[in-house]
């Protein structure tokens, strides 16, 4: 019994040195809030919700959500950063940054509503091409050196930008700078400098617009630019 006991006692402290692990892992720091006008709120993996300040942490796994009228930018470790505009659900799903092994780069963010300015780092223009992506509601994003706008309005868009109300459901996307390659189960299409991209059903292939279809992009009410966290008092 005395053995068996060890065992147990083994067993329960593997278990806990797994469960830590794994909340180490969850818990990894990949980016900082460096704009922030009006609210942005966070959920972790854990089910927690705060409000988050400028220079606060951003984990992997974290759901950010503006509210009306609120802006925010989030700086990742590797360069890159995303601009979330009003009333916009963002998670981060993925992300892995080694300056040592740009081949296991990893960036996968999820769009569940309203809209961002993406702009590639580091992930994305080394190593695997296609290691930055955004999912939307129907469609995925590859990112290849790039900036651009993504709007998800396939449950509205009211109040994303100023005109944004007035858009039909789908997903816009418009390319400032590079390439992105947008994805659906129907098929893809490469959009460049100053085009604008539609997906509409998952089932059916993307579509080039001739024109800017409304999309409104208004001007974010801050530079863009970035803080060193090392220098900084950090919010959590």
């Amino acid at each position: 019994m005395k053995g068996y006991s060890h065992i147990q006692a083994w067993r329960w402290a593997f278990g806990a040195t797994l469960l830590l692990w794994g909340v180490a892992v969850w818990a990894q720091t990949v980016g900082y809030v460096v704009q922030l006008n009006g609210t942005l709120s966070v959920q972790r993996a854990d089910g927690s919700t705060r409000i988050l300040a400028q220079k606060s942490e951003v984990l992997l796994s974290d759901t950010l959500t503006t509210q009306k009228d609120s802006f925010a930018t989030i700086n990742f470790t590797d360069g890159s950063s995303a601009t979330l505009r009003p009333n916009t659900s963002m998670k981060l799903e993925q992300y892995q940054f080694d300056k040592d092994k740009p081949q296991a780069d990893n960036l996968g963010m999820r769009l569940l509503k309203g809209g961002l300015r993406s702009v590639t780092g580091l992930i994305g223009k080394r190593g695997n091409q296609d290691a930055y992506k955004i999912q939307t509601s129907n469609s995925t994003l590859g990112i290849r050196g790039s900036s651009g706008d993504t709007l998800d309005c396939m449950q509205g868009c009211d109040g994303v930008t100023s005109k944004s109300g007035g858009l039909a459901r789908g997903v816009y996307h418009a390319t400032h700078t590079g390439i992105y390659i947008m994805t659906t189960k129907g098929g893809s299409i490469l959009i460049g400098p100053g085009q604008f991209g539609f997906a509409e059903d998952p089932d059916k292939a993307p579509v080039l617009l001739e024109e800017d279809p409304g999309l409104g992009l208004d001007p974010f009410p801050f530079t863009l630019g970035s803080f060193d966290p090392a220098q900084e008092c950090v919010v959590r």
